[in-house]
C-alpha cells in the first residue's frame, strides 16, 4: 500500500430509501430501515480456537472513531494475501439477522505492512501504516453503529468498528459508544492501559487508536453494546449515534437529546466527557447508565500524526505524567482519588466496588415505575444477572440525597459481603438518572422476546420490559418531573459502615 486511492463502491440494497433522505424522519426512518432485509454470513468468526488464524491474516484500523454523515475516512489495512476487500454493515435488528451490508469495495491490492512499533516512554505501541483506502460515508449508510468487516483473498477476516453520526440530528435518544475503554484493553502490539505482553515493557501509560483491536477487532462492542444496539432498533426508537471520542470534542451535543444511553461498560472519561454529560442533566436530559465501572478512570485525549484525539492519556498518578506535574487538575488518576477527588457516584449515584461477581439481583421496590408490567415482586431473584463487575450504593462518598434503590442485591466478592444496586436519582432539572451497577444488563437485551410473560422466570422479558420503560418515559422529557425519586435508603437499612469494610477501590 501507498498513497491513498479511491474507493471503487457498490452500494447493497435499494438506491432510496428512509434513512437517505438529507433529513432524517424522527423515528420513522429507524422503522424502515429495520424493515429492509437484513444480510446473513455477517460475523468474523469469535471463537478463538477457530478464529486467532483468520482474524491474523488481514488487520486494519480507521483514522477515526466515527464520521459524519457524507463524512470521509481512511482505513490501514496490512495482509499478505494477494487481494482484500471491505464491507460495511449496519447493526440493527432486520428481522434478527443483525446487520445489513450498506457497501463494499472493489478488491484492493494486498500487502504487509510494517510490525508494531514502541513509541516514546509511555510504552504506546502504534500500527505505522500507510493509507490503503479512502471511504465515503455517503448517503446511502444510514447512521447508525457500524463494523467494516476485511476479507481476504487468503481466507482471512477482521473487524473495524466505525459509527456515522448525524450531527445535525436531535433525536430523543442518543447512544453513546464507549470506545476508549475499548482501547484502554485494546493489547494489540504489545500493551494496553493494565499490561504487556511478555517482552514488552509492562503497561502503558498512553494507548493509540493507530493501530487495529486485538482479537476480531471489534473491541469490546459484543456482550456490551451491540444488544442494545438491536433492541433500541427491534422497538424503533428515535436514535442517534455518537463515540464517548465524540462527546470530548463537542460536549454540548449530550444536551441536544432527551435521553443519552451510556452502555456497558463506559469506564474512560476525559473531564470534557464528564462535564458535558453533567451539562446535560443540570438541563434536563436523562441519562442512562446501562453498565458497571462508569466513569472510574480520568483520561485525556491527545492527537496524533493521525488525527485529532488518537491518543488516549492514563498514567494513573501525578509523578511522571508532564502535564499534570504542572496541573494537578489534569492528573489521570481515577476520578475518586486526589487530587481530583471527585467520585463518580455524584454523577451516576452508585459507586463501583469490586469484581468478579456472580449473583443474583434482588427486587427491593417493586412499585417502582421502572419495574412496572415486569411481574416482580418483592425479593424476586433474577438468576445470575449481577456480573462482571458491580456498583453499590455508597453513603460514605458523594451520593444524592434522594436516590432511589429499585434492586439490591446480596453477593459476596473476594470473600467480602456486599450488595449491588439498581438506582435512580432525579436533579433539579428534573432530569432522571438510571444506574444498573452491573454488565450483564445489556445482554439481555438481544432476544425477541415478544409475546413472553415478565417474571423472575423469563430474566429476558422483565429486563426488556424495564427498558422499555425507562426509554418509553425518558424519551418524551426530563422524567423526574414525572416520576421523582424518594430515598429509600433508610428502609433498606443503606447507612454509612453498613458494610463492615471500607468501599474497594
Amino acid at each position: 500500500p501507498g498513497a491513498a486511492t479511491g474507493p471503487s463502491s457498490t452500494s447493497v440494497g435499494p438506491p432510496t430509501t428512509a434513512a437517505t433522505t438529507t433529513t432524517l424522519d424522527p423515528a420513522a426512518w429507524v422503522v424502515r430501515e429495520n424493515a429492509l432485509p437484513g444480510t446473513p454470513g455477517w460475523e468474523v468468526p469469535s471463537d478463538p480456537r477457530v478464529g486467532q488464524a483468520v482474524w491474523e491474516k488481514v488487520r486494519g484500523y480507521a483514522s477515526t472513531t466515527s464520521v459524519d454523515r457524507g463524512g470521509s475516512f481512511d482505513l490501514f489495512v496490512s495482509t499478505a494475501a494477494p487481494e482484500w476487500r471491505v464491507e460495511a454493515y449496519r447493526i440493527g435488528w432486520y428481522g434478527g439477522v443483525g446487520a445489513r451490508k450498506v457497501w463494499e469495495g472493489a478488491p484492493q491490492r494486498g500487502g504487509v505492512q510494517a510490525a508494531a512499533v514502541q513509541v516514546g516512554s509511555t510504552n504506546t505501541w502504534v500500527a505505522p501504516w500507510q493509507v490503503s483506502l479512502e471511504v465515503t460515508a455517503d448517503p446511502e449508510w444510514p447512521p447508525g453503529a457500524y463494523l467494516l468487516k476485511l476479507v481476504s483473498s487468503d481466507g482471512g477476516q477482521s473487524y473495524v468498528p466505525l459509527v456515522v453520526r448525524d450531527d445535525r440530528s436531535t433525536a430523543a435518544v442518543g447512544i453513546q459508544s464507549s470506545v476508549t475503554t475499548w482501547q484502554a484493553y485494546n493489547q494489540w502490539g504489545g500493551a494496553n492501559l493494565y499490561a504487556g505482553l511478555p517482552g514488552k515493557g509492562g503497561r502503558s501509560d498512553v494507548v493509540s487508536f493507530d493501530r487495529p483491536y486485538y482479537r476480531r477487532g471489534s473491541g469490546e462492542f459484543f456482550g456490551r453494546e451491540y444488544e442494545f444496539v438491536l433492541f433500541a432498533e427491534r422497538h424503533g426508537y428515535d436514535v442517534t449515534y455518537w463515540t464517548d471520542v465524540d462527546l470530548h470534542a463537542d460536549p454540548a451535543r449530550a444536551a441536544r437529546h432527551r435521553v443519552v444511553v451510556s452502555l456497558g461498560h463506559d469506564e474512560y472519561y476525559s473531564s470534557e466527557m464528564r462535564r458535558g454529560l453533567e451539562a446535560a442533566r443540570d438541563a434536563g436530559t436523562n441519562l442512562l447508565f446501562l453498565g458497571a465501572n462508569g466513569c472510574f478512570r480520568k483520561i485525556r485525549l491527545e492527537d496524533s500524526s493521525v488525527g485529532r484525539f488518537r491518543n488516549e492519556v492514563n498514567y494513573r498518578r501525578v509523578q511522571g505524567d508532564p502535564v499534570a506535574m504542572a496541573d494537578p487538575s489534569q492528573a489521570t488518576v481515577s476520578w475518586r482519588e486526589a487530587p481530583v477527588s471527585q467520585p463518580e457516584s455524584s454523577l451516576i449515584g452508585s459507586y463501583y466496588e469490586s469484581n468478579p461477581v456472580d449473583a443474583d439481583m434482588v427486587v427491593a421496590n417493586p412499585g417502582s415505575w421502572i419495574l412496572e408490567g415486569t411481574n416482580l415482586g418483592m425479593g424476586a431473584a433474577l438468576p445470575r444477572m449481577v456480573a462482571n463487575e458491580y456498583d453499590r450504593v455508597t453513603p460514605e462518598v458523594p451520593t444524592p440525597d434522594n436516590i432511589e434503590v429499585v434492586c439490591h442485591s446480596p453477593l459476596v466478592c473476594r470473600g467480602r459481603r456486599s450488595f449491588a444496586d439498581v438506582t435512580w436519582y432525579t436533579a433539579a432539572s428534573g432530569a432522571g438518572v438510571f444506574a444498573a451497577g452491573t454488565f450483564q444488563w445489556i445482554p439481555r437485551l438481544a432476544a425477541d422476546t415478544d409475546g413472553r410473560t415478565p417474571s423472575a422466570a423469563d430474566t429476558e422479558a422483565a429486563v426488556q420490559q424495564a427498558t422499555r420503560n425507562l426509554l418509553d418515559e425518558c424519551s418524551k422529557g426530563p422524567a423526574g418531573r414525572v416520576h421523582p425519586s424518594r430515598s429509600n435508603l433508610a428502609e433498606l437499612g443503606i447507612r454509612p459502615g453498613y458494610v463492615a469494610d471500607p468501599p474497594g477501590t
